[in-house]
């Protein structure tokens, strides 16, 4: 067989590999944690309603995040149904997009750095779980990638079409916007901005010029919705978005993330496994760059480093620190790990390493994975209540890490004024009583279970290792 038809066929079966692996195994676990149940079932009554620009929980207006990630879930709801694998479908394939992104980028500069880009930055952990959770944090880095890929390949030499992609850059800016505000403009034109400070060069006039007509263009992109919400809800939705949700978790600890400065540094580090070890490699030989060089491998060592840097930097003086905000820092991370990886004199301990990540991730997830996502959901102690006769019983839920309540008993958990669930210790018999429920479904700590054992009205029905379900009859 003819090289260049083998290099085609193994190509075509690597690409093969890599979306079978991040859409395999979505609908696996429950939906988990504090934010995935509820970002669900932001979009779930979307879906319900029709409305796509009002996010709503519960019934009441939900303005914490845009609307990108709630828009994917409705499509895929509407095309595949209400699961929890559709509901991870948008996110699954904002992951594959970034690596096409990183493929695109990588290409440019030698069909064997496209190679071991792809390999980088598919088998990077911090992509791989993000991907397979409805998050915010992975469909802004994908369009953050899309954008400052564009930019790069505009500054290399010898690509062709560079208005469109500085065209592209700023679309997929205002696509950012949709998908996380404000840090949406923050990390491509702050790390452009990096990537000429590193260079000590100006932008070209061309450059300059664009921001005439692409600033514009990135707001138009951004206004499909944030100018009918805005028209909607005025004062209400800039206050909870913008200042409470964009300036005040900066400033302040306010959503109670704390961490030290320092935090970051170590993140990339995890997000960026197995490569932590070629990734600071690439950093030591950052002193042999040719810092202001022409070619094409030097632009990109240096508008790398900036597109890892920024983002780092920049949320290590928030606030509010959690690891998903730096990971559209690791595209840029890939990047450098990629470049070391073409100097490897053997490619086969490479590939072994992403494919045992690869299938370490498999068999986590086939094996160990769903005892403890029983733990930390109360899907199955729904069912169990239903089976106890507590069928559309009005739900009084936790608050803390797990939320998932909120979509698994959608339109039965009892919110108060504030839009937040009731919990059982907010409500009293004669509250109940006067609300008319006969029955109610309760949750609780496990450890507060058994000081309710023996109550009348009340019935353990049983527990997940960490939540305890009541019956409550008052």
């Amino acid at each position: 067989m003819h090289p260049s038809a083998l290099a085609k066929r193994v190509s075509i079966l690597l690409v093969a590999i890599i979306i079978a692996f991040y859409f395999y195994g979505l609908g696996k676990l429950p939906l988990l944690g504090p934010d995935e149940p509820r970002y669900v079932q932001v979009a779930y009554e979307m879906f319900l309603s029709g409305d796509l620009i009002t996010p709503t929980l519960g019934g009441h207006t939900w303005f914490e995040k845009p609307a990108l990630l709630y828009w994917l879930i409705v499509a895929a709801f509407k095309i595949f149904g209400v699961s929890e694998w559709s509901a991870r479908l948008g996110p699954a394939l904002c992951g594959l997009l970034t690596i096409a992104a990183m493929w695109c980028v990588g290409r440019e500069v030698d069909r064997g750095f496209g190679f071991w880009n792809v390999i980088a930055s598919a088998s990077c952990l911090g992509l791989i779980v993000f991907s397979r959770a409805a998050s915010f944090d992975v469909v802004v880095t994908m369009t953050t990638a899309w954008s400052l890929a564009c930019f790069l390949l505009h500054e290399l030499p010898g690509t062709r079409h560079k208005r469109l992609l500085l065209a592209g850059f700023y679309a997929f800016v205002g696509l950012s916007l949709l998908a996380k505000g404000l840090v949406g403009i923050v990390i491509p034109f702050g790390v452009v901005g990096a990537y000429y400070l590193l260079r000590r060069s100006w932008p070209a006039r061309s450059v300059w010029v664009s921001l005439l007509w692409g600033v514009p263009l990135a707001v138009a992109v951004s206004a499909i919705w944030y100018g009918p919400v805005i028209a909607k809800h005025g004062w209400t939705f800039i206050d909870e978005f913008f200042i409470q949700h964009h300036f005040a978790r900066y400033v302040s600890n306010k959503y109670h993330h704390p961490q030290p400065i320092y935090f970051y540094p170590v993140v990339i580090l995890l997000l960026v496994l197995p490569w932590p070890v070629q990734l600071i490699n690439a950093l030591v030989k950052i002193r042999n760059w040719e810092w202001r060089g022409g070619e094409s491998l030097s632009i990109l060592r240096v508008f790398a480093l900036a597109w890892l840097l920024l983002p780092i930097v920049f949320f290590s003086f928030s606030g509010s620190k959690l690891p998903g905000y730096i990971l559209p820092a690791l595209p840029g991370a890939a990047l450098l790990v990629a470049d070391r990886l073409t100097f490897v004199r053997s490619a086969r301990w490479p590939l072994v390493i992403a494919g045992a990540t690869l299938v370490a991730v498999l068999v986590v997830l086939n094996f160990f994975a769903a005892p403890f996502a029983r733990r930390e959901s109360v899907r199955d102690l729904l069912l169990l209540a239903d089976q106890h006769g507590y069928v559309n019983a009005p739900v009084l839920a936790r608050r803390g890490d797990d939320r998932s309540a909120e979509f698994y008993a959608h339109g039965r958990v009892v919110y108060g004024p504030n839009g937040e669930p009731l919990s059982f210790d907010e409500v009293s018999v004669n509250d109940a009583r006067a609300r008319g429920w006969k029955s109610v479904v309760v949750f609780v700590p496990l450890e507060h279970a058994e000081s309710l054992r023996g109550a009348p009205t009340i019935e353990i029905l049983g527990d997940n290792g960490k939540t305890a379900v009541l019956g409550w009859k008052p």
